[in-house]
């Protein structure tokens, strides 16, 4: 049994002080919580609040990205060095680093790479534009990130890896994908996984994400190949962020 997922993405938002809030909401509203994994990823300068916040609960924290190198000229980067310890899990490659910080797949590589190096745990984001799903490139699109962003892993790393499919036509446009088409893309991620890795590839986790709700959650989370959910502009709301992590179901 792969255990669940559901991990919230809470971009540049939240002050400090409107961070630690949130935090002890979910604290309260998660407490009975205890088979789905749920990480909180605020902006870097909430880190250690909701760290604090979330102590000696089940929830884990997670940072929204990082820079390759563990220290160096780079104004404004945050390193892996800074991270290990800190935070359980990292987000890497997401579409809008991708699109507005140009971060390209041998870049988000090394970071994957970095991070594994460092004790931390990779949520790795894949996921077609709009235009390349209407021309059906979406399986070659999502071929080419997983292989290149997982270039140089070897099996055991790869175990420690969560997957978040994100079609980028999806996040923050309040259009999700179906539940069948989630599951279709997943269980395509999954046989590439199997192919590069053999029989660890049962064990990685796939997340799905873009415009999760309360509402479509439990539906898409059901699906045999999604383990989870990379939650954005729901995991702001506590109601609707808990009401996500409630509709996980466990299956085999």
């Amino acid at each position: 049994m792969r255990t669940q997922i559901v991990a919230g993405n809470w971009k540049m938002n939240k002050t400090v002080s409107e961070a630690y809030d949130l935090a002890i909401e979910l604290v309260t509203g998660l407490r009975a919580v205890r088979e789905t994994e749920v990480v909180l990823c605020p902006p870097f300068v909430s880190l250690t609040t909701v760290k604090s916040a979330i102590a000696n609960t089940m929830l884990k924290l997670g940072a929204q990205n990082m820079h390759d190198q563990d220290k160096g000229a780079f104004t404004g980067e945050v390193s892996p060095l800074m991270l290990a310890g800190l935070v359980d899990y990292v987000i890497l490659g997401h579409s809008e680093r991708r699109q507005h910080f140009g971060e390209d797949d041998a870049f988000i590589n090394r970071k994957v790479r970095a991070a594994l190096r460092h004790g931390l745990r990779p949520i790795l984001c894949i996921g077609e534009t709009l235009a390349q799903n209407e021309r059906g490139e979406t399986e070659a699109v999502l071929s080419t990130q997983l292989h290149a962003g997982l270039a140089g892993v070897t099996p055991d790393e790869a175990a420690r890896v969560v997957i978040a499919y994100e079609p980028v036509w999806a996040i923050g446009t309040g259009r999700a994908a179906t539940a069948a088409d989630a599951q279709d893309r997943c269980a395509y991620i999954r046989a590439q996984l199997s192919a590069r890795f053999g029989e660890v590839a049962a064990a990685m986790r796939i997340q799905y994400g873009g415009s999760v709700t309360g509402a479509n959650a439990a539906e898409i989370l059901a699906q045999p190949d999604v383990d989870g959910a990379l939650v954005g502009g729901a995991s702001l709301k506590a109601e609707e962020f808990i009401a996500i992590v409630r509709s996980v179901k466990s299956k085999l």
